[in-house]
């Protein structure tokens, strides 16, 4: 049976537990001060299972969290994916979100990316460009054998000190698999290939593994409306 808590947490509940009874051994009853903070710790490292929508060609979300404002803008530029500008969709994840990291589609792992960076406050814009950061970028194979590639960001926050992915360069993975974690406080980053449009809206509160950010098998409906009329199902003038 899975753990409730992710195993990264357990370094971090230690010391919290210990701390707390040292406090209790040293203060009394004044330890009771760090009790609510311990069970935060044990809280913010909590596991849940997640019910992922089957079938289909899809995106889920990786992080539990809010989405903030869409942004069209080149994916980083580690990942080798070239510098067309992208939706992306930014998830802000606070210290009381679930912070497991989940895949948001089947496919594989082309490439996987680290950068250091600033430690700004994740659910500002500038996060994403000068955070440090964890990329990757996998590339899904649809029904028709059609592939598209989309990259998903894993962005430290302020408070947050460690990024940690379990991906790995030509690895096979399934949507809504646990894949890492970061702490404390953070965002994580989803850049759709182009004529896909977001199925969320800025400002939702969505879970990993379970809500849809996008429809992958759309990008069929709008390459078959510029076949027939010349016109994609977004241009403005039809």
């Amino acid at each position: 049976m899975r753990s409730p808590v992710h195993r990264e947490g357990w370094p971090a509940i230690g010391i919290f537990v210990g701390l707390n009874a040292l406090l209790f051994l040293f203060a009394g009853p004044f330890g009771w001060i760090g009790v609510p903070l311990t069970a935060w710790c044990i809280w913010f490292f909590r596991d849940p299972e997640r019910v992922t929508p089957a079938g289909g060609w899809r995106v889920v979300s990786p992080a539990d969290g809010r989405v903030l404002p869409f942004a069209v803008t080149p994916p980083p530029a580690e990942l080798g994916m070239g510098d067309t500008p992208l939706t992306r969709i930014s998830i802000f994840m606070n210290v009381f979100n679930v912070h497991v990291n989940r895949v948001p589609c089947e496919g594989t792992v082309i490439a996987l990316a680290y950068r250091p960076g600033k430690f700004f406050n994740a659910s500002f814009d500038k996060a994403s460009e000068h955070n440090e950061r964890m990329a990757a970028h996998i590339r899904s194979t649809g029904p028709d054998g059609r592939e598209i590639d989309l990259a998903v960001v894993q962005i430290a926050g302020l408070v947050a000190r460690r990024i940690k992915s379990d991906l790995t360069e030509g690895q096979q993975v399934t949507r809504g698999d646990r894949y890492g974690i970061i702490r404390f406080g953070s965002r994580l980053d989803v850049y759709l290939p182009q004529g896909i449009a977001p199925l969320v809206a800025e400002g939702q509160h969505v879970k990993a593994g379970e809500t849809l950010l996008a429809d992958l098998a759309a990008a069929d409906l709008a390459a078959a409306d510029l076949a027939t009329n010349g016109t994609t199902a977004e241009d403005p003038t039809t």
